[in-house]
């Protein structure tokens, strides 16, 4: 779980939590904040399909990008890195991707610590991920972290929560988050918002799973 290599083109579920019994985040400004950094950080090496973001744990699903697209940032990022050989092989390529994670993680945790003086980690030592390789499974799992707050008793409603890319589907203003795979999956609002109103959707995913 923690050792899954990460490879180019390939579809992920990202997530993580707080050490011990710790929030992530207690305040608007800390969720945006962290989806600054997650903009800086993330959307450079991957596309992303979905988040959630909850007081003490996160879920994401990305997609990484192709080894080239990388590999560019990186050039233009560092120029003055020198030869990127070593990042062609999947152990190499696989370390630069959790790196940009760990960048994001570790950036977060500095600014948390120094906005409510405290010290030491902030997330657990490693973030989990998991291949996601069937799109029907892909397409009920994300629709399921974006019912994640209703589930763990943080709103009532879908509609209420403001830290996951559920209202972001249901905009038509531009946005950072790769909508295009889910709508062609759901089709309309009317669609989208009736798949994530399905009171089996749990049942099905522990079935799948």
């Amino acid at each position: 779980m923690y050792n899954t290599i990460l490879k180019p083109e390939t579809v992920y579920h990202i997530y993580t939590h707080a050490n011990g019994f710790e929030n992530l985040f207690n305040c608007e400004e800390n969720y945006r904040y962290f989806l600054h950094k997650y903009s800086e950080h993330i959307y450079p090496v991957s596309h992303t399909y979905a988040y959630c973001l909850m007081p003490n744990h996160l879920h994401l699903m990305v997609k990484i990008r192709s080894k080239k697209e990388v590999l560019e940032y990186v050039q233009k990022k560092h120029p003055k890195r020198g030869n990127l050989q070593g990042f062609q092989n999947p152990g190499g390529f696989s370390n630069l991707i959790s790196q940009q994670f760990s960048n994001l993680f570790n950036g977060y945790t500095k600014a948390y610590n120094n906005m409510y003086d405290r010290k030491g980690s902030l997330f657990i030592p490693n973030f989990k991920r998991k291949e996601v390789e069937d799109e029907l499974y892909m397409t009920k799992l994300i629709v399921y972290f974006h019912n994640n707050p209703i589930h763990h008793g943080f709103t009532n409603s879908l509609t209420e929560w403001k830290y996951s890319s559920f209202q972001t589907y249901l905009s038509a203003n531009p946005s950072k988050i790769d909508r295009q795979y889910l709508k062609g999956c759901l089709g309309n609002k009317e669609e989208l918002i009736r798949f994530h109103t399905n009171e089996q959707l749990p049942m099905l995913l522990k079935m799948d799973s």
